[in-house]
């Protein structure tokens, strides 16, 4: 004899410190896909869930950015292994959420892990290429060296909901940071399923945090927020908000990236990431005889 069996419906959380708490307000929002069916309910964060995840990703970052250059690539790379295991999954969730038919969520499924294999090369190759022995007068070595800026906020692209994703928050770990991460607000589905990789990915805990809700809502915090170094606002779509949070950022002298709602993920990510949320620090030395 057969029975039909119930469903077993997903409650999709946040990612805040290695765990995947609920929002602590209760809220959640529903999400449809690309054809305007209900797909989902997924958490809405709140202002104090962003606080958590700050004093996270603050929590993450001493040991993250403590590692050897060549154990952030391994890691960056084992996410890229685990994302192959799942490449199935995420080719289903790109195509439901983004509308696109199976070929096109193929290659951006694929250039989302080839981008951690990319960027996961460059981990140990960073210091070489941004930094120097700068040629001084007197008896003294001078070397200018990369160090992470520390903790970065960011809104993801709206639209790319995990290529997208994906070339915004690598780049911030390759170099040493910590990240909480604002996902598309629409499209967050492969936003979690990448949270649920990076719990199995050796990942530490607090390097990454995703949240998933209403950037208006938690961006202007978080570019105020005291503890966080810098603020990427690649994924704002809203002039408004946009403005509103470079204004709040300036108040604690934050690094800020500007919006680029019409970026090509698709091509190559180049070093200009790499780039952004490192700061320069130089050392004097005296010559030995």
């Amino acid at each position: 004899m057969t029975h039909d069996r119930i469903g077993v419906r997903k409650t999709h959380k946040l990612f805040i410190g290695g765990a995947f708490p609920r929002s602590e307000s209760g809220r959640t929002y529903e999400v449809a896909t690309a054809t305007g069916d209900f797909w989902s309910n997924a958490s809405k964060a709140s202002r104090k869930d962003a606080r958590n995840a700050v004093i996270a990703a603050r929590t993450g970052f001493g040991k993250w950015s403590a590692a050897t250059a060549y154990n952030r690539g391994q890691v960056l790379y084992r996410i890229a292994e685990v994302m192959e295991d799942r490449r199935a999954q995420f080719i289903d969730e790109v195509m439901a959420g983004e509308g696109v038919d199976e070929a096109a969520a193929r290659q951006q499924v694929d250039a989302a892990i080839d981008r951690w294999v990319w960027y996961a090369g460059w981990t140990d190759k960073i210091a070489q290429a941004l930094g120097t022995a700068n040629p001084v007068a007197g008896p003294y070595f001078n070397f200018s060296i990369p160090e992470p800026s520390g903790v970065v906020a960011c809104v993801a692209p709206q639209a790319s909901s995990l290529l997208g994703l994906v070339s915004v928050i690598a780049p911030v770990i390759a170099s040493g940071n910590s990240v909480v991460a604002m996902a598309s607000t629409e499209r967050p589905i492969p936003a979690i399923t990448l949270a649920e990789v990076m719990a199995t990915s050796d990942v530490p805990a607090g390097v990454v945090n995703l949240l998933t809700g209403d950037p208006a809502e938690i961006l202007p915090w978080l570019a105020s927020h005291a503890d966080v170094n810098a603020v990427d606002l690649t994924g704002v779509t809203d002039r408004d908000l946009a403005i509103s949070a470079e204004r709040e950022a300036a108040g604690t002298i934050k690094r800020v990236l500007r919006p680029a709602p019409e970026a090509d993920w698709n091509a190559d990510p180049g070093m200009d990431r790499l780039r952004t949320f490192v700061e320069i620090k130089t050392v004097w030395h005296p010559m030995g005889l």
